[in-house]
């Protein structure tokens, strides 16, 4: 039988379980290609439960929590912001992070994500949804261009003392 996921946006009182979902989540994803001084320097500045607090009351960001069975199962994290000059745009946002729980890729909380980041951007009247990917990490390029979204340049992303490559990526919010 299906799983219904169901999506909702962060509370305050999820700075918790976005702190440590995303640790686990960034640590399981890219732990295997950086070194543990690196990802440890990297989880420590990006993930904590005050970091996600701070985030969780700005007005500029909004947390979108999939979940089944109430058990969290993924989250997109949807800001405003600096846009990178290769992003085209009047209103653009941006997927600051984009997670599934390990077990549940390939299951449907990706595209259930996807599609309620695109409806929050177009609530939001956006006219370009954007985010950056690490160009070693060709699952996750493979997903978002299948949802449309084109290589528009690249940007430097530093993890711990790793500058690393990554791939700037866009679409419009309403396809024609």
């Amino acid at each position: 039988m299906e799983k219904t996921i169901k999506i909702r946006r962060g509370t305050p009182d999820d700075n918790t379980l976005l702190a440590e979902f995303g640790r686990r989540a960034f640590y399981e994803s890219f732990g295997g290609d950086n070194t543990p001084e690196d990802m440890e320097a990297y989880l420590t500045v990006s993930f904590g439960p005050d970091i996600q607090a701070e985030k969780l009351a700005d007005p500029n960001v909004t947390f979108l929590i999939a979940e089944i069975d109430q058990a969290t199962v993924g989250y997109a994290q949807l800001q405003f912001g600096t846009t990178p000059s290769a992003i085209c745009g009047e209103h653009p946002i941006e997927i600051a992070r984009f997670y599934s729980d390990k077990p549940w890729i390939g299951r449907g909380v990706g595209p259930a994500l996807m599609s309620a980041c695109l409806d929050f951007a177009e609530q939001k009247e956006c006219d370009v949804i954007w985010l950056d990917v690490w160009e070693k990490n060709p699952r996750a390029i493979a997903f978002y261009q299948k949802w449309g979204f084109e290589v528009v340049g690249t940007q430097l992303y530093q993890v711990g003392s790793d500058l690393q490559h990554d791939l700037l990526m866009s679409r419009k919010v309403k396809m024609a």
